[in-house]
């Protein structure tokens, strides 16, 4: 048979998805399933692993059936993830020792502490592209060998496997042949020497990390093993953490495209090309997806915690909305706000900010302050922090953006991406299809398949809407004021 469809495993936060695409780059199906999240103290969020992978075997089964193909007409399949969330497994049950610690959790804060007080910030920084915190997942690693009874035993004993989401996905679908992971993912551990591309010896002793437990680095695009299903081998041929995924399926796999990600938090990446910039405005560098036989490229990252999760504690805690998609009529409702900001620093401040002790606030309030006040103010944030991120990309790099590419399940809100072309004073190009993460997964493994070469991204990627600026320069110039004096009184550094 023809091979012709590649399937993405696009497992998120909040969800785990499925989605068959043909050769054209459109969704033939799509299956979903929400994600439990587990709270066992303030500040921890853990997932199930074994529920991810189950999650995702189900979701698999449901997304080709619906498509009607046959399994033998699937020429390969990419995975993309949630990237710092980690998994520590044991090597001959295949097991996990230990609930999956999710990027957001904040109990590593001490070891983070540790590392800082050991003057390895710079070291850190130089080497990794990272900064010291908690959102990356060496540390999370380090507390799963630390707490879990006999854990730190049996990894100097090449007992346990670590991986990211990815890594987990692999081991379980290749049914333990393969413990992999690719260059986006592993640049996110802390313990990956982004210069060298290698895993760091100098941390991995500080944190004392046995080298065995980590998986082997890899192109995003080349060969991960391959599923068995139902009798059919699928070459898992793409693997890319989901922002890195997001940049390529909007075609920034060239130097200078930026692209920002709306999802549970938001996330800003600006292709360098191959010369790593090394930020003085608080954000991250990172490798890019690579293809076989190709440079790996470096990109300036700025990571956003709250972004859509600011609007489910609309929904879900504060229960003024019941979904998120209301949010735009509402917006739309009621005049500009003036001097009204929620910073929703409820996991702390990413870019540029990192300031991981903050707590989410609300400024401005008056006896004429509503829910709809509340809602656009929330809806607003998201924008706001997205400026404070493209503003220090601007000074790291040296060049202003002339467009901004957006994804993500809150760039189809109008009423945010106006807002955003207007508060940045740049275009806003959003895709017909904001599957973008799933869609770079996909076409890492479609190239690797021979389905599509690297060119063939903007010829698939059809534009839905370009934002452009409409707000006058002196209001931008007061509302955005505002926010920084807002960002300015939250911040406890």
């Amino acid at each position: 048979m023809i091979k012709k469809y590649v399937i993405a495993l696009d497992q998120g936060t909040t969800s785990t998805r499925t989605i068959v695409f043909n050769q054209k780059g459109d969704i033939i199906s799509i299956a979903q399933k929400e994600l439990k999240q587990y709270y066992p103290q303030s500040g921890w969020v853990e997932h199930d692993a074994l529920e991810i992978y189950n999650d995702q075997l189900e979701t698999l089964n449901k997304a080709i059936s619906g498509s009607g193909i046959n399994p033998e007409e699937i020429a390969s399949v990419g995975i993309t993830n949630q990237r710092e969330t980690t998994v520590v497994w044991d090597k001959i049950t295949g097991e996990p020792i230990h609930k999956a610690i999710v990027w957001l959790d904040k109990r590593t804060t001490d070891i983070c502490k540790d590392l800082e007080d050991k003057g390895l910030s710079n070291y850190i920084k130089q080497n990794t592209g990272l900064v010291i915190d908690s959102y990356f997942s060496g540390t999370k690693l380090k507390w799963i060998l630390d707490n879990v009874k006999g854990a730190q035993e049996k990894a100097e004993a090449g007992k346990l496997m670590f991986g990211t989401i990815d890594s987990w996905l692999i081991y379980k679908f290749t049914k333990g042949k393969n413990h992999v992971t690719d260059y986006t993912n592993a640049s996110r551990t802390l313990i990956y020497n982004i210069n060298k591309l290698d895993w760091d010896e100098k941390l991995l002793e500080e944190l004392n990390i046995p080298k065995s437990v980590l998986p082997k680095v890899q192109d995003s695009s080349s060969d991960f093993g391959s599923i068995d299903y139902k009798g059919t081998l699928l070459p898992i041929y793409g693997v890319a953490g989901d922002q890195q995924a997001a940049l390529f399926g909007q075609g920034g796999f060239e130097e200078g495209i930026a692209k920002s990600t709306y999802g549970t938090g938001c996330f800003i990446l600006l292709n360098t090309g191959e010369k790593r910039v090394e930020s003085k405005k608080g954000l991250l560098t990172t490798l890019t997806c690579s293809l076989e036989n190709e440079r790996v490229n470096y990109a300036l990252e700025g990571s956003i915690f709250a972004g859509g999760a600011s609007i489910q504690w609309l929904r879900d805690r504060l229960k003024i909305i019941n979904n998120a998609t209301e949010t735009e009529a509402i917006c739309n409702s009621i005049p500009p706000l003036k001097n009204v900001y929620v910073v929703p620093a409820f996991a702390g401040l990413g870019a540029p900010h990192w300031d991981s002790e903050a707590k989410g606030s609300i400024y401005g309030l008056t006896l004429d302050t509503g829910r709809e006040e509340l809602i656009k103010a929330t809806v607003n944030s998201l924008a706001y922090q997205t400026k404070d991120v493209i503003g220090a990309m601007e000074k790291d790099y040296k060049s202003k953006s002339v467009t901004l590419k957006v994804d993500g399940g809150a760039s189809a809100n109008n009423y945010l991406m106006q807002f955003q072309s207007d508060i940045l004073n740049v275009k806003v190009d959003r895709p017909k299809m904001i599957e973008v993460t799933a869609f770079g997964a996909a076409l890492l493994a479609g190239i690797k398949a021979g389905i599509w070469i690297k060119n063939d991204i903007a010829k698939i990627r059809d534009i839905d809407t370009v934002f452009v600026p409409k707000m006058d320069k002196n209001s931008r110039k007061l509302n955005y004021k505002g926010w920084k004096k807002a960002v300015k009184r939250t911040k406890t550094n």
